[in-house]
């Protein structure tokens, strides 16, 4: 039994530069390593938004729906980001 799959894809000019650029590079022995090595990150990134989703945006919905005092007005939201903002200048 195959474990893979022949495909055929049409990239834009610029993506399709760029597995060209990285495949003559040497970072890659192929267009294939490329695209497989980008559907990997594309992989973990959408396993590590849905983690992040379960385990935090969740529980913090959950709690502001249990006790909407906690909530902050968007007043409240705006001071907050401008003092990031300025104490990381």
């Amino acid at each position: 039994m195959r474990t893979t799959q022949q495909m055929s894809i049409t990239l834009p000019n610029e993506m399709a530069e760029f597995v060209r650029t990285k495949v003559a590079s040497g970072d890659y022995a192929s267009d294939s390593e490329v695209l497989r090595d980008a559907l990997r990150a594309l992989r973990e990134r959408d396993r590590a938004v849905e983690a992040w989703l379960r385990n935090e945006v969740m529980p913090a919905a959950r709690a502001i729906r249990d006790d909407p005092s906690r909530a902050l007005s968007a007043d409240q939201v705006r001071a907050e980001l401008k003092k990031s903002r300025t104490s990381h200048e």
